[in-house]
């Protein structure tokens, strides 16, 4: 009896800790979906302003200042005060310039552009990457009968699937019709592979009787510009293609590229331009402060030993700020040259690492020219991932390029001007079907193939 008072007593215990633990996980659940306040997301815009003022007084008054009245113990001049003083001047005045515009400027909201709708009907939904390793394995496919391929001595086939396949972005396999043979790293210099039950292949001795296998890409199979894959639960309307709700903002923001504390918003298709001049501009002006301060105290400390600690901080300060403003400046420009927005990578990021891990289930380690001409091979019929493959891509980077920073050379370093487009509706890739599915080179209009 003692003992089953006991069983009771710890079960009991048990779950008051588990409601305890399911309490808690759902506060934070409801405060994560809370929007950020007013004063939050803005808050790091004062504490900026406050660095950059206090900038500014290091640089002149404790800097140059002691120069221009050629103070005892102080290395250099007017000659090199006035100078240091000018640039520094120019390249703070244009930082906080592009710094206003960019805080003034909204990226653009989705319910400004479209009204409360109720939840479109969904039919044989397909959910967009499912990221198990389950869904890495090649389903079963029944091929058409094969098709010349004049830019290779292969032959390529098309894959009809005997059912609705609900995973996507994996590669699956198919079995051609002459057998196709795959140049490998192996001192044998030929590898072949068979099909096994589950549909992934393996290497094999080519002088096996066993049929070769041939492996084609299978992009995401869900239709990305349909309504039921815009809707916006949250606010409950479709949302505008690109556009992407924001936890912080409590708002679906147009062509979303991600939340920027430092300018206290989201960063969208109404400035993104103008984040990429506070960046450039940024960059300039710590640099110079972090390079000019440097050199000055190091050739001050051999001379006499002192140092100003004061400079030492914005020494700190801008070597921090020109590391940090390079790289986000590195990566913008690399999305603006495709066209793409940080939530757009992801999806390139998955298929990527689905090739991968494919890749190497189907090759040994040590079998990179293997690996590297079923890359091209797949890159031959369907394009590449991050250019043919990218639903807005526009053709060329310097195309992609002008349409979000303008056609003028004075447009990409001034903030005046604004990009094309309304940020609602954006021109699509060719090579994507009008549900926004991208379809195999041989679809493509003929001018592209």
């Amino acid at each position: 009896m003692a003992q089953h008072d006991k069983s009771s007593s710890e079960h009991q215990c048990c779950g008051v800790f588990q409601e305890a633990a399911d309490k808690s996980m759902k506060k934070r659940e409801e405060r994560r979906s809370k929007p950020q306040s007013w004063a939050a997301r803005k808050a790091t815009i004062l504490f900026l302003l406050g660095i950059i003022g206090y900038a500014f007084y290091v640089y002149i008054g404790r800097f140059c200042v002691p120069m221009l009245r050629d103070n005892a113990g102080v290395l250099g001049g007017k000659n090199i005060a006035i100078p240091f003083l000018v640039v520094f001047c120019i390249l703070g005045v244009m930082m906080l310039w592009t710094y206003a515009v960019v805080i003034f400027t909204g990226p653009g909201y989705a319910k400004d552009h479209v009204d409360p709708s109720p939840e479109p009907v969904v039919t044989n939904f397909i959910p967009p990457f499912a990221a198990s390793v389950d869904d890495l394995s090649a389903g079963q496919y029944i091929p058409d009968p094969p098709q010349p391929d004049d830019n290779s001595t292969n032959r390529t086939v098309t894959d009809v699937s005997e059912k609705p396949d609900p995973n996507i972005g994996v590669i699956d396999t198919i079995r051609p019709a002459p057998p196709v043979h795959f140049q490998g790293s192996s001192s044998n210099g030929v590898v072949t592979h068979k099909a096994e039950p589950n549909g992934v292949g393996h290497g094999s001795d080519p002088s096996s009787d066993q049929q070769p296998m041939m492996f084609t890409r299978k992009p995401p199979a869900h239709p990305a510009l349909n309504p039921e894959y815009r809707y916006c639960y949250r606010d409950k309307f479709v949302k505008p293609t690109r556009a992407h709700h924001c936890r912080a903002c409590g708002t679906c923001v147009l062509k979303y590229d991600h939340h920027c504390p430092w300018i206290g918003q989201c960063v969208g298709a109404r400035n993104q331009k103008f984040f990429v001049h506070f960046l450039q501009w940024a960059l300039l002006f710590c640099a110079w402060t972090f390079g000019t301060l440097v050199a000055q105290n190091v050739k001050s400390s051999h001379r006499n030993g002192s140092i100003d600690r004061q400079q030492i901080a914005i020494i700190a300060f801008a070597g921090l700020f020109t590391l940090f403003t390079g790289v986000l400046l590195g990566a913008q420009f690399r999305l603006i040259l495709m066209n793409c927005t940080t939530v757009e990578t992801f999806n390139h990021t998955k298929m990527k690492e689905r090739e991968k891990d494919k890749l190497s289930r189907l090759y040994s380690w040590y079998q990179f020219s293997a690996k590297r001409q079923m890359r091209k091979k797949w890159d031959n019929d369907w394009g590449r991932i991050e250019k043919e493959g990218h639903l807005w891509w526009l053709g060329s980077n310097r195309r992609n390029w002008e349409y979000v920073m303008g056609r003028h050379v004075w447009e990409w370093i001034l903030p005046l001007g604004k990009s094309e487009g309304d940020g609602v509706t954006f021109p699509v890739n060719p090579r994507f079907g009008p549900d926004g599915r991208w379809r195999p080179r041989r679809e493509w209009p003929k001018e592209l193939q």
